[in-house]
This record gives C-alpha cells, sequence and structure tokens, in this order.
C-alpha cells in the first residue's frame, strides 16, 4: 500500500495559491473606481428580496442612510421591523398579488405613487442606498413603461447604489445594470404543497 506524498501534496497547494494571490492582486489593482451601482436581483429562484435586504443591513450598519420602495406588496417586508432606525425610510406601497386586487387601474396607481417615491429617494443625495423591491414585476406587467424607469435610473446620484428585486427582469435593465444575478429555482417546497411559512417567506 503506497503512503501519499504529503509533502508534495502541500507544496503543489503552496505553489496554486501563490499563482492565485498574485492573479488577484492583479484584479484588485486594477479596479480602482468607486462608483454607485445599479444591482438586478432576478429570476425565478427565492431570495431576491431577501439578498437585497442582506445589503441594507450592511449599509446601515456602515451609517449609511437607505430607503427601501415595495412595489407589489401591500404591507412592509417583517425585516423593517428588525431594521427600523432613523436612517432607513420604508415604502410598502403595493395592494397585494395582483390575481387577488384584480383591479389594474388601482395597482397601476400604486405603482406611479412608488415610482414617484423612488425618483424622490434618488434625487436625495445623502441616501446611500435605495431598494425597487418587486419593481422587475411591475415593469413585467407593464404598470410602468420600462424606457421610462430606465430613464429614472440613470438620473439617480452618481454615488448612490440601487437594487431592484423581482423575477423576469426586462433585457434594458439587465443591459444598464453593473451586478446582475440569477437566482435559479432547483427546489420548492411550494410545489410539494407546503405553505409560505412566516419567518422564511415573509
Amino acid at each position: 500500500m503506497n503512503t501519499p506524498d504529503i509533502t508534495d501534496d502541500e507544496t503543489n497547494h503552496r505553489e496554486n495559491m501563490d499563482a492565485l494571490q498574485a492573479e488577484m492582486k492583479k484584479k484588485m489593482n486594477a479596479a480602482q473606481e468607486k462608483r454607485g451601482l445599479l444591482i438586478v436581483n432576478t429570476g425565478d429562484g427565492k431570495g431576491k428580496s431577501t439578498a437585497a435586504f442582506g445589503v441594507l443591513t450592511r449599509t446601515l450598519a456602515y451609517g449609511g442612510k437607505a430607503v427601501v420602495i415595495q412595489f407589489i406588496k401591500q404591507s412592509p417586508d417583517a425585516v423593517e421591523k428588525v431594521l427600523r432606525s432613523d436612517n432607513l425610510t420604508w415604502h410598502a406601497v403595493g395592494g397585494g398579488f395582483t390575481w387577488d386586487t384584480k383591479d389594474k387601474a388601482a395597482d397601476i396607481a400604486l405603482c406611479e405613487k412608488g415610482w414617484a417615491l423612488a425618483e424622490a429617494a434618488m434625487g436625495d443625495p445623502d441616501v446611500q442606498l435605495v431598494v425597487l423591491d418587486e419593481l422587475n414585476i411591475v415593469l413585467c406587467c407593464k404598470y410602468l413603461a420600462t424606457d421610462r424607469v430606465l430613464l429614472g435610473l440613470a438620473k439617480k446620484q452618481a454615488d448612490q447604489h440601487v437594487i431592484v428585486t423581482g423575477r423576469d427582469s426586462p433585457a434594458g435593465l439587465i443591459e444598464m445594470a453593473d451586478l446582475v444575478t440569477e437566482m435559479k429555482e432547483v427546489k420548492h417546497p411550494f410545489t410539494q404543497g407546503v405553505k409560505a411559512q412566516r419567518g422564511i417567506e415573509f
């Protein structure tokens, strides 16, 4: 029975890590620009809003000012209760699931209200982060025109970060964004007959 040569393995590992370290230092030295980012969390998997709220938590922890506008959703996410802060403004401007409201005109009016709040937040130089939760759904349903929204996003403060969430993000928004993450559903308990649960889905 041959005994593995640990010395050779450690030597190879160190050589590989030295090469990787040099590569990463080169990339970090090349990345010197600092500016506000447009971030899109999309896809049919769970976790798009949750990821945005993680960034929100970090922003508040560093003392940054943030505004959250939740489209479609009727009441603030439970996260708002935990993150209450003088630096956080939270708006839930939706009427609930569109298949429950069954009132397109009312849903559009609420989206208009939310977008006015979004434009105000993006125009405020003191706001470091704006989260536009479920805005992709609004665009997918054509409750707001995509071109109009893209124009508004282009006018945000230069050093301000904006996160847009929701499935089915339009191609124009994906092209405009600096960072796009697609959540892919592999398995979901709902398809197995498990209902949404407090603390997990809401």
